[in-house]
């Protein structure tokens, strides 16, 4: 495990180990997106870590689909945001803001305006979502138009300016999970026939027109993307080509100099060698689900050069401290994740406190 604690190169940042908090959704924000008071105390407690990535933040009115997440366009979203990333430098870690279009994902009732959700295609993605009625199904998004691509890659761009202005030191672009620059790599959400569907080039257009915009406004070395190549979640169906998709991305992707690419690991090995050999950049691996004692087995082997962590990191502030000591680990609390106030989100004990408990 020594290796993780050596400093790892970011872009254009030394950071001080080789550990990466993964962005998790919280649901703490006020309704119009602002981060809450508690977000900058969580994520200060998390500084340990070389790298914070946040939870999904919205670029846009658009981009929304949950309840209470964060925005990063208006100028309350900004001075909420630098109270976060000032904190978080007062303890000397290093935070990127995520960049989340919910695309498709998304349930009127959860926005401040009653939006329809937005998608390349007119697809639900035929899952429930909860909402502060319950549960409801998602109703079909709108097929954006093909100049109303162009403006979200415009609307990317915009937000990744704001995090810088909010202190950010850099964004990482939220391509993975299902959500909207999947939804156009996945044939079972994106059937258009213009030039952001069919073709692999195609389907990969958005995501290398948002990493390319982003990285013109504040700076490759400022830009990072997470993927998850062969996820499946809320729908989503890559087909066969998928595999291919991924690896002509990395291959355009490659000579933005982008400050890393973060893959959430879904078990196809040989896929992730062939991104590994064509990004020659900075790769974040997060293979869910890893135990304990496989913990830096990826960065020794050189298949990454950082790991990410989210559960585990949720669950202890001190996360680098209790894998240095061995000290145990303790126990996320599954019903506190997602909304409601400081339980089970800044109150998880510090080692000295789990052990007098």
């Amino acid at each position: 495990m020594d290796a993780l604690f050596t400093p790892a190169r970011v872009g254009r940042y030394t950071l001080q180990n080789r550990l990466v908090m993964a962005p998790m959704t919280r649901s703490r924000a006020a309704f119009d997106g602002t981060p809450g008071e508690l977000a900058a105390e969580y994520y200060a407690q998390r500084a340990g870590l070389g790298l914070i990535v946040t939870e999904g933040t919205q670029p846009s009115d658009d981009g929304q689909g949950y309840l209470m997440t964060p925005g990063i366009y208006t100028d309350a979203h900004v001075a909420g945001w630098k109270a976060v990333s000032d904190r978080v430098h007062a303890h000397g870690g290093r935070l990127f803001i995520q960049l989340m279009h919910a695309g498709r994902m998304s349930h009127p009732d959860n926005t401040p305006h009653h939006r329809q959700g937005v998608a390349p295609s007119a697809i639900a993605p035929g899952v429930p979502m909860f909402t502060a009625t319950g549960m409801q199904d998602i109703p079909a998004p709108r097929a954006l138009t093909t100049d109303e691509v162009r403006d979200t890659v415009n609307d990317f761009r915009f937000a990744a300016r704001r995090a810088i202005e909010a202190g950010a030191d850099g964004v990482e672009i939220h391509g993975a999970n299902g959500y909207l620059i999947q939804q156009f790599f996945a044939p079972s959400a994106n059937t258009r026939s213009d030039v952001y569907g069919g073709s692999i080039e195609n389907r990969a257009r958005f995501a290398i027109e948002v990493a390319t915009a982003i990285a013109d406004e504040i700076g490759a070395d400022r830009t990072a993307i997470r993927l998850s190549p062969g996820n499946t979640m809320w729908g989503i169906d890559e087909g066969a080509e998928g595999p291919d998709l991924y690896r002509y991305l990395a291959t355009q992707l490659d000579p933005l100099g982008l400050a890393y690419v973060h893959v959430m690991h879904h078990g196809d090995d040989a896929l992730l060698a062939d991104l590994r050999e064509r990004w020659s950049g900075t790769l974040i691996l997060n293979r869910p689900g890893r135990a304990r004692d496989a913990i830096g087995t990826d960065v020794a082997a050189g298949i990454a050069d950082l790991e990410a962590y989210g559960q585990m990191v949720l669950a202890n502030p001190d996360f680098v401290t209790r894998l240095k000591t061995g000290a145990p680990m303790n126990d996320a609390q599954h019903a506190t994740y997602f909304g409601g106030d400081a339980r089970g989100y800044v109150d998880y004990p510090a080692l000295s406190g789990a052990a007098a408990a």
